[in-house]
């Protein structure tokens, strides 16, 4: 058995994912989530989707981009100009 680094529950089916070369070992989805996935620069939520990254920052979508000033960020399905 192996123990998640953020809950600290000792589970058999822990995995291990691996980052920038650092091994890390999780019991479940949301705990690799809390400490691996980027924060938006804008609105603070975890980056779980492909995101933005412009001007050295990440976006969970376009909006929050265009509101830190990234005018050309557009979602796919975004209606405004």
């Amino acid at each position: 058995m192996a123990q998640c680094e953020v809950c600290g529950n000792d589970y058999y089916l822990a995995f291990a994912v691996v980052a920038a070369g650092v091994t890390h070992v999780f019991d479940c989805f949301e705990c690799a989530i809390h400490k691996l996935a980027p924060v938006c620069d804008h609105c603070g939520c975890k980056i779980i989707g492909h995101g933005i990254e412009a001007h050295n920052k990440f976006f969970c979508c376009a909006h929050c981009a265009r509101h830190e000033g990234v005018q050309e960020a557009r979602d796919q399905l975004s209606s405004e100009p």
